[in-house]
Order: C-alpha cells, then sequence, then structure tokens
C-alpha cells in the first residue's frame, strides 16, 4: 500500500500538536505525564518527533491529544500547509 503523505513528513497533525500545546502552557514533558494518566504513553522525545511531522501518531495518541489539549479532534487538521 502507498503512502498517502508524499516527501519525509509522517503526520500532519503534529503542527496543530505544537501549537496548542503552547497554547496550554505545556512543556512536552508535562504534555506526556498528562497523556499518561490517560494510559497513553507517549514520551517526551516522541512528542518532539510527532510535532516535528517524523513520528506518526495513532488514532488513541489523537483522541489523547485532544482530551489533554481541550481541542476537538477535527482543529488538529485545520491550517495543514501542503
Amino acid at each position: 500500500m502507498g503512502r498517502i503523505i508524499d516527501g519525509s513528513q509522517t503526520n500532519i497533525v503534529g503542527k496543530q500538536v505544537k501549537k496548542f500545546r503552547k497554547e496550554c502552557g505545556l512543556s512536552q514533558q508535562l504534555l506526556s505525564a498528562k497523556l499518561e494518566t490517560l494510559a497513553i504513553y507517549i514520551c517526551r522525545g516522541s512528542i518532539s518527533r510527532i510535532e516535528k511531522q517524523i513520528r506518526t501518531v495513532s488514532d488513541i495518541e489523537l483522541y489523547g491529544l485532544s482530551k489533554v489539549l481541550n481541542k476537538p479532534i477535527e482543529s488538529f487538521f485545520e491550517n495543514i500547509e501542503k
């Protein structure tokens, strides 16, 4: 099966994750800790890679990010640069 995203990006939500995290005043480490309370384990380094768009994001992880950052899932797909 071919890739949906061309180039080196492996997700399209990373920039929004970083934006929303900063809006909430959270460090990557604190975001990781808050996700852990939902039994979603993403280490600080993986959050960094998500934000750089070099790590994929599972549906469960996106759900957790949505809850912790208090944003609807759809908002992670807004303002996507092509």
